[in-house]
């Protein structure tokens, strides 16, 4: 279970703020959509695959990341 930390909690709110579903766009141009469930946070491709967030808010030397167990694709 994830646990809502520093940008994990900011993602949250945004979903909250629209409506339940926040588009996330990627660098590749692609939109990803961001939901959550309890402390769950899921995110959707352009495909309707959905992966899970299972370790969020990972400090790097080059930003945060946070850790997906599915691979998402762009729309095929």
């Amino acid at each position: 279970m994830v646990k809502a930390d520093a940008l994990s909690g900011a993602i949250k709110t945004m979903i909250d703020d629209d409506m339940g579903k926040h588009p996330v766009p990627t660098i590749g141009g692609c939109t990803l959509m961001a939901t959550y469930m309890g402390d769950k946070i899921m995110l959707e491709d352009e495909n309707g695959r959905v992966a899970n967030v299972t370790i969020a808010d990972v400090k790097q030397s080059n930003g945060v990341i946070h850790v997906i167990d599915t691979v998402l694709l762009p729309k095929q």
